[in-house]
């Protein structure tokens, strides 16, 4: 027969302990440890059960035919492309981001959107009032979709209320930490309650075939708060990134089991609700004027999609005996400090006296490495007071040895940037040109300085 045992979860990372602790030895949090109690099976009962009672499960091979799993068109591109082509019915999606930067706004719009082509869509919404979500809608003029709207926490409930007619085809959970389980002692947002009231949702939309999407809150580190195990649950884990100060949202898959993690959707806020930006490059370039000292254009790609943002760098020089500051937002700041080394020691450009400031417009975030060329040309450009022409595009990798080496997908980036009515573009030696942009190759980074700096 089983027995009682307690023991202590960690709200924050899900670690188990024996005892109480004021601080979690795992992810040093404190007061997270909340007393759980458990049923232990004996080793006799537990391989009793191991060796008998269950079912023959059937077998597979790899060549048995498979088909790729159908999709519903949302009626928001956007969306659809950073979920790989569609929804999936029965899968399960976890939507993350920030509080306030448009979570429930792009859910109630993509069920309206469904509604409207005559599919059931299920809003549940356990922080805000019926009323509330209806008010929302007649705002973003939706009123006349006809999504059915509920205001539930209680699992067992919502499941009754679905499994009563006809299945939805998409039900949207507004969030999982606020969801409650009566299968599970604890309160709403504790790391038991939002695994098993997921397990629970998520069987559901596995049996019926209902496309279930549940929205996470985010820790202040910008990770999905709850059980990590929550991201293994379901099928793809979106983010909705961008900072409430800017206009642009980006929809990101950082898991996918249907599709791809490199496509991403493009959102601006808008009075009306989020619409759609097809070019987002028209969102992270400044109006071309005359050419500033300290910017570089770098196309980046985010998955098929080549997106041009401007680089700007800021140098000021300051006294002697000074400590100088070095500062990036938008981009890696160790990898700023290994491009300045890089210009000091092979190119003999002295930063050690004057702080540093690199930024992206628009609030973008870059992790491409193909944006090295394009920070130095900035950097480069700042500190002579030189401006890179404003028809041109800078990418490539710099190696330590000063070498710029060669990155992907060169052809889509210029391709991009020729369509934009850029004109010239600064890359590595061995990148094919295309028709309307010449190209200025570059083996190592003491030539982009003699380019700069017209020696």
């Amino acid at each position: 027969m089983a027995k009682p045992k307690t023991r202590y979860l960690c709200q924050s990372c899900g670690s188990v302990t024996a005892r109480w602790q004021g601080q979690c030895p795992d992810c040093s949090e404190w007061n997270t440890l909340v007393q759980e109690t458990a049923a232990v099976s004996s080793i006799f009962a537990a391989r009793h059960d191991l060796q008998g009672g269950g079912r023959v499960i059937p077998l597979v091979g790899l060549d048995a035919p498979a088909a790729l799993p159908e999709r519903i068109a949302s009626g928001i591109a956007e969306f659809d492309r950073a979920i790989g082509g569609g929804i999936v019915p029965g899968s399960a999606m976890l939507v993350g981001g920030d509080p306030g930067i448009g979570k429930s706004t792009l859910l109630l719009q993509v069920g309206a959107e469904l509604a409207r082509e005559g599919r059931q869509v299920v809003y549940v919404s356990a922080e805000e009032s019926a009323e509330q979500v209806r008010l929302r809608a007649v705002r973003l003029g939706l009123g006349g979709a006809s999504v059915q709207l509920a205001a539930a926490t209680s699992v067992r409930d919502i499941l009754t209320t679905l499994g009563e007619g006809e299945p939805p085809a998409l039900l949207v959970i507004d969030s999982i930490q606020t969801m409650h389980s009566d299968l599970i002692e604890g309160a709403p947002g504790t790391v038991s309650q939002v695994r098993a009231s997921a397990q629970e949702l998520v069987r559901f939309a596995k049996e019926r075939g209902t496309a279930l999407v549940l929205v996470g809150h985010v820790t202040k580190d910008g990770t999905i708060a709850g059980p990590r195990v929550l991201e293994h649950m379901v099928d793809t884990v979106l983010s909705f990134e961008g900072e409430r100060s800017h206009q642009y949202r980006i929809l990101r898959a950082m898991k996918n089991r249907f599709g791809g993690t490199d496509e991403i959707g493009v959102f601006a806020m808008e009075r009306e609700g989020l619409t759609q930006v097809p070019n987002p490059s028209v969102l992270f370039l400044t109006q071309r004027g005359e050419p500033v000292s300290g910017t570089s254009i770098f196309p980046a790609l985010e998955g098929s999609r080549p997106v041009l943002v401007e680089i700007q760098a800021l140098t000021v020089r300051l006294a002697t005996g000074a400590t100088p500051r070095r500062a990036a937002v938008g981009w890696d700041s160790g990898r700023l400090a290994m491009i300045l080394a890089v210009l000091e020691a092979r190119c003999g450009m002295s930063f050690a006296s004057a702080e540093v400031y690199l930024n992206v417009a628009g609030g973008y975030r870059l992790t491409d490495p193909a944006a090295d060329l394009a920070v130095a040309a900035a950097l480069i450009s700042a500190l002579s007071e030189r401006p890179v022409p404003s028809e041109c595009v800078t990418f490539g990798e710099i190696a330590l040895s000063g070498e710029v080496r060669q990155v992907a997908h060169g052809g889509l980036r210029l391709k991009e940037s020729a369509k934009l009515g850029f004109e010239r573009a600064w890359v590595p030696a061995g990148v094919k040109g295309v028709e309307g942009i010449g190209l200025s190759h570059f083996t190592n980074v003491r030539t982009l300085v003699d380019q700069i700096l017209g020696r």
